[in-house]
């Protein structure tokens, strides 16, 4: 109980000095201020030596992903961050609307708390820390216990930098190793904002703590490719985006709907990508490996494609150069787990007889998991795009890209650059939008009086009147 109690004080301490630093920030804060400090926190990660160093010791202490790829997305992650809030107001007076006499001014949330998945234990951090920064706030970060070490360099990088440019370094702290459950909830309690990207069970923590909280969603991506998709092209960009640091991203394909005039084709490309085809036996194997008791085990996840063949024993069957695995399926559900996510170097395919029975089999999947987060299609029909957004519960649908780079923004779509995607109400998230800048601030209304706008009853029932009468 000692222990304990010893624990929870550090914790208060943290916080104690999160808050005071915060207070200074704001109070003597301004948008310059703001913009060069985030600017030293995306340096810190972003120079190409610090990148490297980091990159290597998340792969080492996680055993997840690869080390050339998580250099891309720390960089690219960053480096579109960046462009999205250079020049951003994000700091005092905003804007003012004289007809409705209003202004609006934005301020600081104050102490953020931010759990930090092991999968991306370097650029998720670092995009909640430019966020905090760049709007006025202070953060503490509650990494996973393997994700301890890489932060902690990390934050010693942002701290040099700081101690460059005159910023409070207690303005970024995270919790003391080795991080624990009932460390991180006292922090959810403690904090002024709660910021979830991770596991369910978190996710629940975050609004449960009696904070305003904000979680995202678990993935499962569904892509649609259609009879009119460029086969070719839509077989490059799933196998580059699905072997990604090796599918840590919870935007990588998990199961592709091919309609069955192109199902053939599609397997053919997808192969020559690099995809090798399972049959019933194998596949049944590989679930095996995968799943223990409903739950992923640890012995495929994000691991290389040569740990992964050696697991299975494919190493002799599998093609040269072999990159992931393609796995018929057509059964959805708790007893079929290769429908959901998988977070690993292999992909679940559907053959169905056209795009409506394609769009039916997707929301079936997401129903099962991932539901409010994305479904992706291949085609040249743009309405298409427009049914999904219409009958399916997801908050994105991505047309033509690479799922895992187009799903949290990239340079050649416009979505906000981020790590964390809410899925809205149906995935049981308090945002629907990839978490960005504007979830950091409080708007600040000042309201005076205009000339007084009050409407005739005619001016809004007369219609109504008309066909069902007063």
């Amino acid at each position: 109980m000692e222990k304990v109690n010893e624990d929870l004080l550090i914790i208060d301490k943290l916080v104690e000095r999160a808050r005071i630093a915060q207070q200074k920030y704001e109070a003597t804060g301004s948008q310059k201020k703001f913009d060069t400090a985030s600017q030293a926190v995306a340096w810190a990660l972003m120079h190409p030596s610090n990148n490297k160093l980091l990159s290597e010791l998340a792969v080492s202490e996680t055993g997840l992903g690869n080390v050339e790829d998580k250099i891309k997305k720390n960089h690219n992650k960053t480096l579109g961050l960046m462009r999205d809030l250079k020049q951003q107001k994000t700091f005092g007076h905003l804007s003012d609307e004289p007809s409705k006499g209003l202004s609006t001014y934005l301020r600081p949330k104050g102490v953020i708390a931010t759990v930090v998945p092991s999968t991306n234990p370097i650029a998720t951090p670092t995009n909640n820390i430019i966020n905090s920064i760049k709007t006025g706030n202070a953060i503490i970060l509650a990494p996973s216990p393997k994700g301890a070490k890489p932060l902690s360099k990390l934050l010693e990088k942002v701290y040099s930098q700081f101690n460059k440019i005159g910023i409070d370094t207690n303005l970024i702290q995270m919790l003391p190793s080795p991080p624990t459950k009932m460390k991180t909830e006292h922090l959810m309690k403690l904090a002024d904002l709660v910021i979830v990207t991770g596991s369910r069970s978190n996710v629940h923590a975050g609004y449960s703590s009696g904070t305003p909280a904000i979680g995202v969603g678990v993935g499962n991506v569904v892509t649609i490719v259609d009879e009119t998709a460029d086969i070719k092209d839509a077989s490059k960009k799933i196998a580059k985006s699905k072997i990604f640091d090796n599918a840590t991203s919870c935007s990588s394909e998990n199961s592709i709907i091919a309609v069955e005039g192109i199902y053939n084709e599609l397997i053919e490309h997808l192969s020559n990508e690099g995809g090798m085809l399972l049959n019933a036996k194998e596949a049944a194997n590989l679930e095996r490996t995968h799943w223990q008791k409903g739950k992923i085990t640890s012995t495929l996840l994000a691991k290389d494609m040569s740990k992964i063949l050696k697991e299975l024993k494919l190493e002799e069957s599998a093609p040269k150069g072999c990159k992931f695995l393609i796995v018929p399926q057509s059964k959805i559900g708790p007893d079929h787990p290769l429908s959901g996510e998988k977070m690993s170097r292999f992909i679940s395919i559907y053959k169905v007889k056209d795009f409506k029975s394609g769009l039916d089999k997707a929301i079936e999947i997401q129903r099962y998991q991932g539901v409010g987060h994305s479904i992706g299609i291949h085609t040249n029909q743009d309405r298409r795009s427009h049914e999904i957004a219409l009958l399916a519960k997801t908050c994105r649908v991505i047309v033509n890209q690479a799922h895992c780079f187009a799903t949290g923004g990239f340079f050649d779509n416009g979505s906000p650059f981020s790590l964390s995607m809410g899925c809205g109400s149906w995935g049981g998230n308090s945002i629907d939008d990839n978490l960005n800048w504007e979830h950091f601030v409080n708007r600040v209304k000042i309201v005076r009086i205009i000339p007084e706008n009050r409407p005739d009853l005619s001016e809004i029932f007369s219609d109504y009147w008309k066909t069902y009468g007063k």
